[in-house]
């Protein structure tokens, strides 16, 4: 894979995750990706919300992630909120930075996972009091 392929991945993967999770998309940080792969290790500067991408190793970055470049670039195309919470949660991808953002970047996720989790619920509801009404 090369350095424009993975630039244009993260700016994808990006792009669908700030989509689903809209509250995120205005945050400013910096964050500095690594992704491993056989021998190799490839860095990149993501600065948000403009969603710039740099081949660039950017030590004074907020938030550092780091992940397997096959995996990522599976993710990149394919994942959803919840499959980047998983990979999270069992390793598959790693995070590290200053609690108070991480555990920021953490709540608005779970709330917005929470109200996805909802809006089913309501718009049934919704649905059966319309026809209801129609008989």
């Amino acid at each position: 894979m090369s350095s424009t392929d993975a630039k244009a991945l993260i700016e994808t993967a990006v792009k669908r995750f700030a989509g689903e999770v809209p509250a995120l998309a205005p945050v400013k940080l910096t964050v500095d990706v690594e992704l491993r792969g056989r021998g190799d290790v490839q860095h990149f500067r993501l600065q948000l919300p403009e969603i710039k991408v740099t081949k660039d190793h950017d030590p004074t970055a907020r938030v550092h992630l780091s992940m397997r470049r096959e995996f990522f670039n599976v993710m990149a195309s394919e994942a959803r909120v919840v499959d980047w919470i998983e990979a999270f949660t069992y390793g598959k991808a790693q995070a590290s930075g200053p609690t108070q953002i991480l555990q920021l970047i953490r709540n608005v996720v779970e709330k917005h996972e929470e109200r996805a989790r909802l809006r089913p619920a309501r718009s049934t509801r919704a649905h059966a009091d319309d026809s209801a009404a129609a008989d």
